[in-house]
């Protein structure tokens, strides 16, 4: 028996759904019924009288699959658009995080500054502790959570990765 390796990509699809009860487990539904995982999930409202969200799956899979989901995401009922930003062209991708990080003496010197070269913001101090506020893809933010890991990380908290075409028109 021969193992077939299949050609996995990272996807970072956008739907845009009435803002109902139950929508998100269908959503999700549609990708554990593959055996895929959503690597991050971001859901907002985006309209003035709350009837429209916004949903953002980050997720890795063979390009046939993903179509097959896109293709299935756009009939379900209360979905309006699906995007494949991925496909769709340049985009732009972020998350938020906050990171604590205890230390002192020359620990909380190095913290401060790497935060500095990180453009990372202190949004709390105690005389042990920091937490920062990072925003940028989730390389940077992945970055400086391993070098904090070295100066005494205590907890992170990551929003999720929401991302947006580029140029004047909606995606």
């Amino acid at each position: 028996m021969k193992i077939q390796h299949r050609e996995s990509e990272r996807h970072v699809l956008t739907i845009t759904v009435d803002n109902e009860a139950g929508i998100l487990a269908k959503i999700a539904g549609l990708f554990t019924a593959r055996g895929y995982n959503i690597d991050s999930l971001t859901v907002a409202d985006i309209s003035e009288d709350h009837a429209l969200s916004r949903i953002t799956i980050v997720t890795n899979g063979p390009p046939h699959v993903i179509d097959q989901i896109e293709a299935q995401l756009e009939r379900l009922v209360p979905v309006h658009r699906v995007v494949d930003l991925t496909q769709a062209g340049p985009h732009v991708e972020r998350e938020l995080a906050l990171i604590k990080v205890s230390g002192r003496g020359e620990d909380r010197v190095e913290a401060l500054r790497l935060a500095d070269v990180f453009r990372a913001s202190v949004v709390d101090t105690t005389t042990s502790s920091f937490i920062f506020e990072l925003t940028g893809t989730p390389d940077k933010i992945d970055s400086f959570i391993a070098l904090m890991r070295e100066l005494g990380l205590v907890e992170v908290g990551r929003t999720g990765i929401v991302g947006m075409m580029r140029g004047a028109e909606a995606a």
